[in-house]
C-alpha cells in the first residue's frame, strides 16, 4: 500500500510502496509483539509474581517504552518479592490488563526491533539477568544470612545489599531507553519512583550515592541537548533530594549557579540556564552573608555579563528576560527578589537610565530588532512609575518614534501598538476611536 503524498513541518513525503516479503515481515513482528502482550496480560491475571514474567515485561517495554500499563506491573512485581520488604506503596498484583488489545499504546510495525522476539515463556525458576533490565546479577548466595548468622543487623545489611543491587540495575535499565525516548514521560516517572525507593529503602550514604550518579546523568542529559528545559526541571529536582537532610545534604547553591555559568558561556541562548540563574541568586547571595556593597557589585557584573551577550545577540529574547529579571529587582523590588535591599531611589533611577542609554546604543548596529524597541518602551514607562511622574516631551517623543518603528517591524501586533500609543497619551482618544 502506497503512502499518501504531502508534507509535514515543512518536510517533504515520498511515497513508498511495500514489498509482499516486506509486509509479511512486519506483520510477522505485529503477531510476535501481540504474543507477547498476551503472555503479560495472562501471567498478571492469574496473579504471577514469578521472576519470568519479569523478564517479559522487560521484553515488552524494549518494544513499547510507551506501555504505562506495563510500567506498573513492574513495580508491583518489584513490591511483591524482588525487593527485601514491602514498602508503604507496594500491594499485590492487582494491575488490569485485561482490557482488549486495542485500548493499550502498541507501537506501530515499524518501531518494532528488528530482531524477533521469543514468545516462550520463561519458566519461574529461571534465573534473571542484571544487565538485561531485570534483577541484578549476583553470584549464588549472595545477599543471604545463613541462619546462624541471621541477627537483625546481618539481616538489615543483607536486605540492602539486595534493593541496592536491584535497584541499580533497574536504573541501568531505563538507560537504553531514555537514550531512544528521552521525552517519554512514562520511563521518567518510572525511574524517579526507582529513586524514591532507593531513599526509602537504603542507608543514607547509599541512597546519596546512587543520586549523585543520577545528578551526572542529569549533566549529561543538559550537554546532549543544553537547552531541553525538562532536564534541566529534572536537574533542579535531583539537586534538591541531593540538598535534603534525608540524603545527609548541604547547600549546592554555589556549584549549581557555577553550573549556570558555564553552560551559559557554552550557550548564550540557554534560556533555561538563565531561568535558573535568576531562581539561584537570592538564595545565594543570602548564603554567602553578602552585605550592601557586596550585592551591588554583584548586580554589576550580572548586568556586565547579560550587556556582553546582548551586544552580539540583541535579537534573542532569553537574553531579555534575563534582562528585565535585574531590572524589576530595581523598579518593583516589592514583587520580585531584592538584590539591592539597600538602594536608595536614586540610585535605582541612575541604574535604569544607565541601562536605558545602553539600550539605546544598541540601535546604531541594530536598529531592526524589535525587542530592543521593546525594552526602550518598558523600561521608559518603569523610569517614570519608579519616580512617580508622567513622561515628559522629549521621552513621548522617543516613545512615538519607537511605536512607529514597531508598527513596521511587528504589523501583526499594531493594534497593541496602537493601545500603548493611546495610553502614553501620544494620539487623541478621537482619532484613536477612529
Amino acid at each position: 500500500m502506497a503512502d499518501q503524498g504531502g508534507s509535514a513541518h515543512g518536510i517533504a513525503r515520498t511515497s513508498r510502496v511495500r514489498t509482499e516479503e516486506q509486509r509479511k515481515v512486519e506483520l510477522d513482528k505485529i503477531a510476535k509483539y501481540r504474543e507477547l502482550e498476551d503472555q503479560v496480560r495472562s501471567g498478571v491475571a492469574r496473579g504471577d509474581t514469578s521472576p519470568g514474567l519479569f523478564q517479559l515485561t522487560s521484553k515488552l517495554l524494549r518494544l513499547n517504552p510507551e506501555y504505562y500499563t506495563v510500567w506498573n506491573v513492574r513495580r508491583r512485581l518489584l513490591t511483591s518479592g524482588l525487593l527485601s520488604k514491602s514498602s508503604a506503596a507496594s500491594s499485590p498484583l492487582t494491575v488490569s490488563l485485561t482490557a482488549s488489545p486495542t485500548a493499550t499504546t502498541t507501537p506501530p510495525s515499524a518501531a518494532l526491533s528488528s530482531s524477533s522476539l521469543s514468545a516462550t515463556q520463561p519458566s519461574p525458576a529461571s534465573p534473571t539477568a542484571g544487565r538485561s533490565g531485570t534483577t541484578a546479577d549476583s553470584p549464588a548466595g549472595e545477599g543471604k544470612v545463613s541462619a546462624a548468622d541471621a541477627t537483625p543487623e546481618a539481616a538489615a545489611a543483607a536486605g540492602q545489599k539486595k534493593d541496592f543491587d536491584v535497584l541499580k540495575s533497574e536504573l541501568e535499565f531505563t538507560i537504553p531507553l531514555l537514550l531512544d525516548s528521552p521525552k517519554c514521560y512514562w520511563i521518567w516517572s518510572y525511574r524517579l519512583w526507582l529513586l524514591q525507593q532507593v531513599i526509602d529503602r537504603l542507608s543514607v550514604s547509599m541512597a546519596r550515592r546512587v543520586w549523585q550518579e543520577e545528578l551526572g546523568l542529569a549533566s549529561k542529559m543538559l550537554t546532549r541537548d543544553r537547552r531541553n528545559f525538562h532536564a534541566w526541571g529534572y536537574r533542579r529536582h535531583v539537586v534538591a533530594q541531593l540538598e535534603s537532610p534525608r540524603l545527609g545534604g548541604e547547600s549546592m547553591v554555589e556549584a549549581e549557579f557555577e553550573y549556570t555559568t558555564r553552560m551559559i558561556r557554552m550557550d548564550l541562548s540557554n534560556f533555561s540556564a538563565w531561568h535558573s540563574r535568576s531562581k539561584l541568586i537570592p538564595r545565594l547571595l543570602d548564603e554567602r552573608g553578602a552585605d550592601d556593597s557586596t550585592r551591588k557589585g554583584f548586580l554589576d557584573e550580572e548586568l556586565g555579563l547579560i550587556r556582553e551577550a546582548l551586544n552580539v545577540g540583541p535579537e534573542d529574547q532569553s537574553l531579555w528576560y534575563y534582562h528585565q529579571f535585574l531590572i524589576l529587582n530595581l523598579v518593583n523590588p516589592v514583587g520580585h527578589p531584592t538584590l539591592t535591599p539597600a538602594f536608595s531611589l536614586e540610585d535605582r533611577v541612575t541604574y535604569v537610565t544607565r541601562e536605558i542609554q545602553d539600550i539605546k546604543e544598541l540601535l546604531e548596529d541594530y536598529d531592526d530588532v524589535k525587542l530592543i524597541y521593546e525594552a526602550l518602551l518598558e523600561y521608559t514607562l518603569y523610569l517614570g512609575q519608579l519616580q512617580g511622574r508622567k513622561l515628559d516631551g522629549a521621552e513621548k517623543d522617543e516613545l512615538a518614534e519607537w511605536l512607529q518603528k514597531l508598527k513596521k517591524l511587528d504589523p501583526m501586533r499594531n493594534g497593541r501598538w496602537t493601545e500603548l500609543e493611546r495610553e502614553c497619551g501620544l494620539v487623541e482618544m478621537e482619532a484613536f476611536e477612529t
